[in-house]
């Protein structure tokens, strides 16, 4: 049972409004049973209250990454640690079971101390094997909102499935967010109401609603996105179905540009070649006007598209990764080195430039955006390290400080409808939060200049966080 921190306050430190970016110097924070009591100056304080010189520093609320895998992945600690170490408050998890959903309505889902909260958690992933027909796909659904998932995820579907597990998720207003599946309709699914779009969709997803020749493509797509199950099931078969999903399943986490076929390199090409900056600003309008949030987790897209790029076997973030991931991440280097021609890995590459400019696109037309990361599993992809790795591609694809802050923070509670809670530094709001050494308005590396971190009202100071990565580090635990 965690310790009750003892009452805390911030002395005279600059306060940064995520709404506009307003900075108050000499404000005072005063925390007590894990949730800010007053903001201020001169506050007073109970006795017993820890104090903290925070003059030079600058209090925001604490950074959530909005896309990441640490539970069910073997003990997750370390992994939360480290993750809590870069500043992360909070996470979506994104991807489930029915285990972990009982476990958390029971109150026996026991996260450590040192750990991120737990923003959302869904159940299974939807794939072709729970939504096999569109019964199937509707009780699938049902399923998991019974067991009380946060949201469902569409991972490996058809379009006709897709349509049909969205149509039940409204029905019972849960939200639906994920991938998009090969050939479907965007717009439709945006329209009628799908949460949030991971990835550019994944695959050629949103790239393919840009290109000139987007009919041709997404009926190619569509087309190549098909699982085969035998008719007639014995009773043995379910377990070895099973067994290859799972290991299909591995290799899609490691790094799903790796399993695509020459032909489906030929339909990014064409994807690539037939890029229109219009088509792109006419779909960030849609997007915009239908309250469709994105998630690009850019960092995962270039790890796993530009796989061999030696800079990601010399990232000095490799130390806090166990040595098995490491060696594996290595091995998926060198198959993608293998398994793709230079000209092939020359499109995958262009693909990826491409989401830089979708990025922007979307931003200057408003569309509701997250930062995510993708971690754990991903190749190349450290946890905590990541979110920072994603705020640099993000501010490369020209996002503005105030923006990247308002992702990291105040949109991800609107996103949750949580903005009651936290999202800003205010009374009543959770004690999770962020001290920077630098303005991180005026500059987007300045919200890397993490100094200390309150998680629940605990405060862990720069020291401390050093210690906790080097320790991490040290014992090769996280993977």
């Amino acid at each position: 049972m965690p310790t009750r921190p003892a009452p805390l306050l911030l002395r005279s430190a600059t306060v940064v409004d995520t709404r506009d970016g307003t900075r108050s110097p000499g404000t005072d924070v005063l925390v007590q049973d894990g949730t800010i009591t007053a903001v201020g100056r001169g506050l007073g304080a109970p006795d017993g209250t820890t104090t903290v010189d925070a003059h030079d520093h600058y209090v925001v609320p604490g950074y959530n990454d909005m896309h990441a895998h640490p539970l069910g992945r073997g003990e997750p600690s370390a992994t939360l640690e480290l993750m809590l170490a870069h500043g992360i408050t909070g996470f979506r998890q994104m991807h489930g079971d029915l285990d972990l959903l009982r476990a958390r309505a029971a109150g026996t889902l026991a996260l450590p101390e040192a750990s991120p909260a737990l923003l959302a958690l869904p159940g299974p992933l939807l794939t072709m094997l729970n939504t096999a027909t569109a019964d199937e796909a509707a009780a699938t659904v049902r399923e998991q909102a019974a067991a009380g998932a946060d949201f469902v995820k569409s991972a490996a579907m058809t379009k006709e499935r897709f349509f049909d597990a969205q149509a039940e998720a409204l029905r019972l207003g849960i939200p639906i967010v994920g991938h998009l599946p090969g050939g479907i309709d965007v717009l439709k699914a945006s329209r009628i109401g799908m949460k949030s779009i991971e990835h550019f969709g994944s695959g050629l997803g949103v790239l393919a609603c840009c290109s000139t020749e987007e009919h041709a493509i997404q009926e190619a797509a569509g087309a190549r996105q098909r699982l085969n199950l035998p008719k007639v099931r014995l009773p043995f078969m379910d377990r070895v179905v099973d067994k290859a999903v799972e290991a299909v399943m591995k290799r899609v986490v490691l790094n799903p540009v790796a399993l695509n076929k020459p032909e489906d390199i030929a339909l990014v090409d064409q994807a690539v070649r037939t890029y229109a900056q219009e088509r792109t600003r006419a779909l960030a309008d849609r997007f915009a006007q239908d309250g469709t949030w994105h998630v690009p987790t850019l960092i995962r897209q270039k790890t796993s598209k530009l796989c061999d790029v030696p800079g990601f076997a010399a990232d000095p973030d490799l130390r806090f990764m166990a040595p098995a991931t490491r060696k594996t991440w290595h091995g998926a280097a060198r198959r993608f080195t293998k398994r793709f021609t230079p000209e092939q890995r020359a499109v995958l590459a262009a693909s990826h430039r491409h989401e830089y400019e979708m990025a922007r696109v979307f931003d200057a037309a408003g569309v509701r955006m997250l930062v995510g990361t993708d971690s754990s599993g991903a190749v190349w992809v450290v946890p905590g390290a990541a979110l920072h790795d994603e705020i640099d591609l993000l501010a490369e694809a020209g996002l503005a400080p105030l923006r990247l802050l308002r992702m990291l923070t105040l949109d991800a509670a609107e996103f949750l409808g949580t903005t009651d809670t936290m999202g800003t530094v205010e009374p009543g709001r959770a004690a999770d939060l962020v001290l920077l050494a630098a303005d991180p308005v005026t500059d987007a590396a300045h919200l890397h200049s993490v100094a200390g971190v309150v998680r629940a009202g605990r405060h862990y100071p720069a020291p401390e966080l050093t210690r906790m990565k080097d320790r991490l580090a040290t014992a090769g635990t996280v993977h």
